[in-house]
């Protein structure tokens, strides 16, 4: 029943790498800068150094530039490349010319530079509720938990036409997977497990939903990972009153296998446990990448007094894709980002 068995096959960011300046256009009033297009992203460049075909040197938002001094322009934004508005012009990333590669490295389209060039990943505060003590790194049993965002895999719109998928609204919160294995129950972060703590929110919601005992009467080993919300994290963005949590995927470790929708959202049905609002349960992939970033616009379901962080959109069936492995990925709202700085 619970699916197809999957390949676990983690997918790293690529936070800097050569990629290719497919479109560039002017803007309107501006004689310094202009406007280029890169994977599926629209980054703010300078007048006259990239034309159509040109290979770059390509830095996603959330990366954190090394202090050297190339970036050296960069130290009053602590090195960190985030979505800003450049003469009206949505800008997200960074692009620089070969001539910034470290000798002898020969420029290939899609070369990842993220570990060569030093370049690391932002990651927000986390609050001492959330972090608690470590018991050890994240199991390795388990797929962690990170979409890839669809401006950097352009492709994969091309490759799934026409395919059924579902559309979830990503819920700003914090990343919880709550596990049985082998008779042992635990709760992890996104990249370790914690100890048991009657401080620490992400037990705290285990103990809540009476995860253990939930799991421990399946008939198989399973995750379970949500996110969770509310007073105390992520500056309780919903105005919620205590902790909430919100299922998005469940996990079967003995046939290594994520559960299909239906069984997913039978799962969470029985259990009584809240999922993340669920946008659209058929939704055809026919869309440009305008038309998807368009599409993850909107007010929170959880919230209508804010924007939504965005959409989560995963195959109805599950299967994996040649670039990003799972067939999942997330559209960020790009009025999310500005309004919260992200």
């Amino acid at each position: 029943m619970w699916g197809q068995k999957q390949e676990d096959r983690t997918m790293e960011r690529k936070l800097a790498s050569i990629q290719r300046v497919t479109e560039v256009t002017s803007i309107p009033g501006a004689d310094k800068i202009e406007l280029s297009k890169i994977l599926g992203w629209s980054v703010v460049v300078k007048k006259n150094e990239f034309k159509p075909g040109d290979l770059c040197v390509y830095a996603e938002i959330d990366s954190i530039l090394p202090p050297k001094p190339e970036f050296e322009f960069l130290k009053d934004r602590n090195y960190r490349i985030k979505t800003i508005k450049l003469r009206g012009q949505l800008s997200q990333g960074i692009a620089f010319p070969l001539s910034i590669l470290p000798p002898g490295v020969k420029a290939e389209e899609g070369l990842d530079l993220t570990e060569l060039m030093g370049v690391t990943k932002y990651l927000p505060r986390i609050p001492a509720q959330l972090q608690g003590e470590t018991k050890g790194p994240f199991p390795s049993f388990i797929p962690k938990t990170d979409e890839q965002r669809i401006q950097s895999a352009p492709g994969v719109l091309e490759r799934h036409r026409g395919r059924l998928f579902y559309v979830s609204e990503k819920v700003d919160g914090s990343s919880v997977t709550v596990y049985r294995h082998d008779g042992a129950f635990g709760v992890c972060s996104r990249n370790l497990e914690i100890v048991e703590s009657a401080e620490n929110d992400l037990w705290k919601a285990a103990k809540k939903w009476d995860l253990e005992k939930k799991l421990q009467s399946l008939d198989f080993d399973a995750a379970i990972q949500a996110e969770i919300y509310g007073m105390g994290v992520q500056g309780n963005r919903y105005k919620k009153e205590q902790i909430e949590i919100a299922v998005f995927t469940v996990f079967n470790i003995s046939e290594h296998k994520f559960l299909e929708y239906d069984e997913f959202a039978e799962f969470c049905r029985k259990f009584n446990l809240p999922t993340v609002p669920i946008l659209d349960d058929s939704f055809i992939l026919n869309h440009s990448m305008d038309e998807m970033i368009k599409a993850a616009e909107g007010n929170s379901k959880l919230n209508p007094a804010i924007p939504r962080e965005g959409i989560v959109v995963r195959s109805l069936q599950e299967c994996r894709d040649q670039e990003i492995g799972r067939l999942s990925f997330k559209v960020i709202n790009n009025q999310f980002l500005l309004k919260f700085d992200e």
